[in-house]
């Protein structure tokens, strides 16, 4: 995904993440989804037919499709309070496919970086499915997810690469050590829902 698509999915995410914790407005962002996802679902379209339409082209600028089309879903539903069970299912099968993203970012092309970033993205759509499909109350957990990871895997990134600091040491360190920070909340985030349902089943 181009530089200004991570951008804005930080964006998305972030008012995402606050509507699933009550914090934001749905109706609100809904709009806002609506507008991004258009932005990735028409951007995307172009740059596939004005490209060399290579494997790899094609590979890389559906990742963009994977983002935009969920952005449309969730605006659609929110919008129209439709039943969220088919958008579940759908982020089902995207964080099936992120799965496969975060494998080829190792093994064709060593990229350790992102692959923990699509890693933690099949994470997040398989809440999201959990949630919407399965009928699992987590909303509140997953907003916390989506929140840090609107940060950690889009805000951030996008801005170590706008201001061309993305390749320096200092930065991937800094980037390598909050993905450790967020594999360890969201593992305290686990531990301590698992104990407040002991005290209520108590």
């Amino acid at each position: 995904m181009g530089t200004i698509g991570l951008f804005l999915s930080g964006a998305v995410l972030f008012l995402n993440g606050l509507f699933l914790i009550g914090k934001a407005d749905g109706k609100s962002i809904a709009y806002f989804n609506l507008f991004v996802g258009a932005i990735q679902t028409i951007s995307p379209l172009y740059l596939v037919f004005v490209s060399d339409q290579t494997n790899w082209t094609l590979y890389n600028y559906s990742s963009i499709f994977l983002f935009g089309l969920t952005y449309l879903f969730l605006a659609v539903t929110i919008i129209k309070d439709l039943n969220g069970n088919g958008l579940g299912y759908f982020s089902l099968w995207v964080s099936i496919i992120s799965v496969v993203y975060t494998l080829v970012s190792i093994i064709q092309f060593g990229d350790i970086a992102n692959a923990i970033t699509w890693a933690f993205w099949a994470y997040l759509w398989f809440l999201f499915y959990l949630s919407m499909s399965c009928g699992k109350e987590i909303d509140a957990y997953t907003g916390r997810v989506a929140i840090v990871l609107s940060w950690v895997t889009l805000t951030i990134p996008s801005m170590f690469t706008m201001t061309g600091i993305s390749k320096e040491p200092a930065a991937q360190f800094i980037w390598y050590a909050l993905a450790i920070a967020t594999i360890l909340y969201f593992l305290f985030l686990n531990i301590n829902k698992g104990s407040e349902k002991q005290l209520a089943s108590k």
